[in-house]
């Protein structure tokens, strides 16, 4: 949204946030060592703020920070609890929280400085200046937008797992990777593969590229064998040769619109014949949102396994609607879905299939209606151009590398702080 509008990102950071938070119960401790009273050793200290370490902190500083903004004038979004959104006439401001590290976009710089002044009399404020580095990812701008990725990041998972010498690979995961749960031997010590998959997962927030690969190892989390923990230092291969890549959002001179490409892989799965679903959302030209999943239930044919996934897709696209109203951005409509397979296509608008799905739960049938209501629009495209189908299965180089190349890209030149290579 900042993007498009040419709004500018700000960054600031709240000094012992935790320490700010107001107890509304009533919590004893013990007296702490050196501030013990020598005539009342056997007493307890009662608290009435906030201390680290305490279960209650992090709600009672979140709970004093949102009553101090909304006094301000913003309101809280029902969509993302932590974002908060700021609207007087024209002017418009939109907050984001994490803990203690906060985003601030707006439409008047002046207002921007006026809000961050008035937030540093009540709360200890650190101003980042614009925003650069962000729990772990990078924003570097470009000409047209900026680029997110998480270099660094990267870098430090494969230090960590001893990979910085290891001979890079195409592909996150080969094409024809089916993983069992009866392959290979069980690892004496899960540690390693556990701490791994954990650290790919949070690095599938600007590397789309490698969520099919991520969430394929993440199903074996409970008993992890030889060929898992393989199959996920494949993927730190494929990182070790990608590191620049990342996301990027471009400003648009055309109305933003909403448009995703669902996709599904029937019986991916060798133990439980299970389908993956897969999507990816864009907002204009920029991908916002994306997922690998695998689907709870057995479908019984490739159409079923499709419009289970388009069920998935379109609840991501009616929240994402919401938040974008809330936001008081104007999205056109209606929302197009495109899906490779003709039979879910037609599911999803002509009630006549019911004979066939009639197994199907009814919550997923909602899909129809979008459709009727004029909210969504299923559309079919020919596999050739289902960008989603790299979430749902392993693919060859070439046509790996082709998907994307429309999901990620290279991280731009900077004199600013570079990371080393490698």
């Amino acid at each position: 949204m900042a993007v498009s509008f040419g709004w500018p990102l700000r960054q600031l950071d709240v000094k012992n946030a935790f320490l700010h938070g107001v107890l509304n119960e009533t919590v004893f401790m013990t007296q702490p060592p050196g501030f013990v009273d020598p005539h009342c050793p056997n007493h307890v200290c009662r608290l009435h703020k906030a201390i680290y370490g305490l279960k209650q902190a992090p709600h009672a500083w979140f709970h004093r920070f949102s009553s101090f903004i909304i006094q301000y004038g913003f309101t809280q979004s029902r969509a993302d609890q932590s974002m908060f959104v700021y609207r007087h006439s024209s002017h418009i401001m939109v907050l984001l929280l994490y803990v203690d590290d906060i985003v601030l976009t707006g439409n008047t710089q002046s207002m921007l400085s006026s809000f961050i002044s008035t937030l540093g009399t009540k709360f200890e404020i650190k101003d980042l200046g614009p925003l650069h580095y962000f729990l772990g990812l990078e924003v570097n701008s470009i000409q047209s937008g900026i680029h997110l990725s998480q270099t660094k990041y990267s870098l430090d998972l494969l230090q960590r797992n001893s990979m910085v010498e290891c001979k890079p690979c195409s592909t996150p995961i080969h094409s024809k990777a089916q993983l069992s749960s009866l392959d290979g031997e069980p690892l004496s010590d899960p540690t390693e593969f556990h701490r791994l998959v954990g650290s790919l997962q949070y690095l599938t927030l600007t590397r789309p590229d490698i969520s099919f690969a991520v969430q394929h190892v993440a199903q074996f989390m409970s008993i992890p064998r030889t060929s898992h923990l393989t199959a996920a230092k494949r993927i730190l291969r494929y990182l070790k040769g990608t590191l620049q890549l990342g996301l990027e959002f471009r400003s648009s001179s055309s109305p933003l619109a909403l448009h995703a490409y669902s996709d599904a892989d029937w019986a991916g799965c060798p133990d439980t014949r299970r389908s993956t679903s897969g999507y990816c959302i864009f907002l204009g030209p920029n991908l916002i949102s994306w997922s690998a999943k695998k689907q709870p239930t057995v479908s019984r044919s490739s159409a079923e396994s499709e419009y289970r996934s388009l069920a998935g897709v379109s609840a991501e696209t009616v929240w994402i609607s919401n938040l974008l109203h809330e936001l008081h951005v104007p999205a056109s409509r209606p929302i197009t879905l495109y899906c490779d397979n003709l039979s879910a296509t037609y599911m999803a608008s002509n009630p006549v299939f019911h004979a066939r799905t009639k197994h199907i739960e009814l919550d997923y049938h909602f899909v129809r209606e979008l459709v009727l209501s004029g909210s969504h629009r299923v559309q079919f495209v020919p596999s050739i151009d289902q960008t989603a189908d790299l979430f749902t299965k392993g693919l060859l180089k070439q046509r790996f590398q082709l998907l994307r190349s429309k999901l990620v890209y290279q991280r731009p030149p900077s004199l600013r702080g570079n990371v080393k290579e490698l």
